[in-house]
């Protein structure tokens, strides 16, 4: 028996992405089962975006910070039965800054087919807007969360741009984004460039590049608000 593909389910990281691409609309409406990390955000965004299927009849299966490691090869029963499935994430695009990775990889073991569809990444659309290296880049993800820890982090992503010419870009939860501005201010030299960008695509979108020294004159109120931080020089 044939098994079934794995769609990477990109959603929109605002409300004002009204627009999501024809091919991704058709295939969630090919799918009767999904892998999420909430439910409830699943469902509403299959909802706005139109799906024919009944959403009742639909199988959810979670997939968060929650998810155990033996739990997560359990998600790949349909697929081996021969049913696709859909990864939807929060916002943005499966396994970039989101749970997924691990399953991904799984499934690529099981010599399962993993198609990505197009859709809206935070990441980098916060790289094209920065004016920073496009060329060579690195992705951080989170950073720590206990202070000295993120101050040594911070350090040596400087470190790597300033040597490598390489963009550095981080995240982190919104409730956190003045600490990590804070600690970014005082810890990098003042002339190293600094992109903040925050709120893309909705109303309120945010982007600037500018260095440090700039930053401490103009510090911007991003607080609780989705952020993405990018070093470079």
């Amino acid at each position: 028996m044939s098994t079934g593909k794995l769609y990477l389910i990109p959603s929109p990281i605002s409300e004002e992405i009204k627009t999501i691409p024809q091919q991704v609309i058709d295939i969630v409406n090919s799918l009767e089962t999904f892998i999420v990390e909430d439910e409830k955000t699943a469902r509403h965004f299959l909802k706005k975006i139109g799906i024919k299927v009944p959403i009742n009849t639909l199988q959810f299966h979670l997939l968060n910070e929650h998810t155990k490691a033996d739990e997560i090869a359990a998600l790949l029963t349909p697929l081996k039965k021969g049913y696709s499935v859909g990864i939807i994430s929060d916002a943005g695009c499966p396994a970039i800054a989101d749970p997924g990775a691990e399953l991904i990889k799984l499934a690529h073991k099981e010599n399962i087919e993993v198609i990505p569809l197009a859709g809206p990444s935070s990441v980098l659309l916060a790289l094209m807007a920065s004016g920073l290296n496009g060329q060579s880049f690195c992705f951080a993800g989170y950073l720590p969360k206990e202070r000295s820890e993120r101050i040594k982090k911070l350090r040596k992503l400087e470190h790597a741009a300033m040597v490598k010419n390489q963009t550095q870009i981080f995240i982190e939860a919104p409730y956190r984004n003045h600490h990590v501005l804070e600690d970014a201010l005082n810890t990098c030299d003042n002339n190293t460039m600094l992109c903040i960008a925050c709120d893309i695509s909705s109303k309120e979108e945010f982007i600037r590049t500018m260095t440090i020294r700039e930053w401490k004159k103009n510090i911007p109120h991003i607080e609780k608000k989705p952020t993405v931080f990018l070093i470079g020089k």
